[in-house]
């Protein structure tokens, strides 16, 4: 029985440790989620329309069930695990990655965050072009030719070359009738 002893306290300091960490991360998961939710308030907050500030809302709210969800699962495979059920580590992994992906649906889906991240692109896309605009000035400043010039020199060589095009189709014409006239 004294070899029986060493096993249970190793198996009770195991299960401790086991404890231990899962609470760790669900502690980390729960102020992940505080954050997230602190971040979604200011950015929820900066909508002008009630409807999409609903919206938002609605799908936060959808996103916290999506993880109080999967950390109920958690509590319950744990338990399956602590009760002797041969419970694959992967499964834990799966339970997060798949609840962060339908949360994140949760929130993308909204018309609130469509809109954000169409302002978004627009202001980006706004910046580039500002960018390319200073880009050109410098460019010219410096004698150099632009992107602006270089399309402008191709579309008067391929004017030139219609043109040259015509003029050798007249000349050719040209050419037959004097000849015929011999």
């Amino acid at each position: 029985m004294t070899d029986s002893q060493p096993q249970m306290q190793n198996w009770n300091a195991f299960v401790e440790q086991w404890n231990e960490q899962f609470l760790d991360a669900l502690e980390d998961n729960m102020e992940a989620q505080a954050e997230f939710v602190e971040s979604w308030s200011e950015t929820v907050g900066e909508v002008s329309d009630d409807n999409e500030l609903s919206d938002g809302v609605e799908g936060y709210a959808r996103a916290y069930e999506t993880w109080m969800n999967a950390s109920q699962q958690m509590v319950e495979r744990m338990n399956d695990t602590l009760e002797g059920e041969d419970v694959d580590v992967d499964e834990f992994r799966d339970i997060w990655l798949n609840t962060a992906n339908e949360a994140f649906k949760d929130v993308m889906s909204t018309t609130a965050f469509a809109r954000m991240t169409g302002e978004t692109v627009g202001d980006v896309l706004e910046l580039q072009q500002e960018a390319d605009e200073a880009s050109q000035d410098t460019l010219r400043t410096l004698g150099f030719a632009t992107e602006d010039d270089v399309v402008e020199v191709g579309d008067r060589l391929i004017e030139l070359e219609r043109r040259q095009h015509a003029v050798e189709e007249k000349l050719d014409r040209v050419l037959e009738h004097l000849d015929d006239e011999q």
